[in-house]
C-alpha cells in the first residue's frame, strides 16, 4: 500500500468528514457465487480491498477506520470456511505489516484472542506493538468480536474490580469496552445491501449515522467511499437535542 496525496475534499464539496468511519465488510460470498468461485475466494478478494479502502479514507483524512472482519456468530460457519479465513489473516498480517507501518498505520485488534491460534496471536500482538506510536489513520480490526459479548465482558471485569455500583457511569463503562481510547463511530457503513448491525458496535453505535450500499465488498472501492462521505455531510446530527429553529 502506498499512500497518496491527501485528496482535496473541499473540491467535491464534502464538508463536515467524519473522524471515525466504521464499515461492515459484507457480500464476498455473494460476489463469489456470481463468479462461479469457492467462497474463500471471495474472502480473498475482499480482504485484497481493504488496503484500497485504507488508503482511501486517510487521503481523505479520516483519523478511525473500523473494519468488522469476523464475528463470533461467524464460528458457526463450515470449519473449512473457519480455517480459510484465519489462514488468510495471518497471511495479511505477515505481508502487510510492515508496508502498513511504514505509511503511518496504527493497527489495533478488537475481539477476543480466544479460538486464535498461539502464532496468529503472537502476530496480531507484534503488529499492534510495531505499529503502536503511528498516527496518519488508526485501522481496529474487529475479528471474533460481537457486540453483546463486547458488553457481558466488560461488565465482568467492572464487577471483578470491586467497582460501586455508584460509581459506575457512561466513562466507566467506555473504559473497559474493547474500544477504550476511541472515538465512537460518526458513521457506519454496511455493503452488500443489508440494512443491520449484526451485533457491531452496539454500545458506541448509539448516535452513529448509517449508510448501506448495494455494492459487495470486494467492489467497494473510492467511488462508493465518496457517496458515503458525501451522505454523510449531509446528515444534520442532532444527538438528541434541537436545533434553535426547531425549540
Amino acid at each position: 500500500m502506498v499512500m497518496s496525496k491527501k485528496r482535496e475534499a473541499t473540491r467535491h464539496n464534502i464538508s463536515p468528514l467524519p473522524s471515525h468511519v466504521a464499515i461492515i465488510m459484507d457480500g464476498n460470498g455473494r460476489w463469489a457465487r456470481q463468479r462461479g468461485l469457492p467462497r474463500l475466494d471471495g474472502h480473498r478478494a475482499g480482504t485484497d480491498n481493504i488496503s484500497r479502502v485504507i488508503e482511501c479514507f486517510a487521503d481523505y483524512g479520516v483519523k478511525y477506520l473500523t473494519l468488522y472482519a469476523f464475528s463470533t456468530e461467524n464460528w458457526d460457519r463450515p470449519k473449512s470456511e473457519i480455517r480459510g479465513l484465519f489462514h488468510i489473516l495471518g497471511e495479511v498480517i505477515e505481508h502487510e505489516t510492515e508496508a502498513l507501518h511504514k505509511n503511518g498505520v496504527r493497527l489495533l485488534h478488537l475481539g477476543s484472542m480466544d479460538g486464535l491460534s498461539p502464532r496468529l496471536q503472537h502476530s496480531v500482538m507484534r503488529a499492534i506493538e510495531l505499529t503502536r506510536e503511528n498516527t496518519m489513520i488508526t485501522l481496529a480490526i474487529a475479528f471474533n468480536y460481537g457486540g453483546r459479548a463486547e458488553i457481558v465482558d466488560a461488565i465482568r471485569r467492572i464487577m471483578t474490580s470491586g467497582i460501586s455500583p455508584q460509581d459506575v457511569d457512561e466513562a466507566m463503562i467506555n473504559s473497559y469496552l474493547y474500544t477504550r481510547g476511541l472515538p465512537d463511530p460518526d458513521l457506519i457503513i454496511r455493503s452488500g445491501g443489508e440494512m443491520r448491525l449484526s451485533n457491531f458496535l452496539l454500545w458506541q453505535a448509539a448516535y452513529s449515522e448509517y449508510y448501506a450500499t448495494p455494492t459487495l465488498w470486494p467492489d467497494f472501492g473510492p467511488e462508493e467511499i465518496e457517496m458515503a462521505l458525501i451522505a454523510y455531510s449531509k446528515r444534520h446530527r442532532r444527538f438528541g437535542r434541537l436545533d434553535e429553529t426547531e425549540a
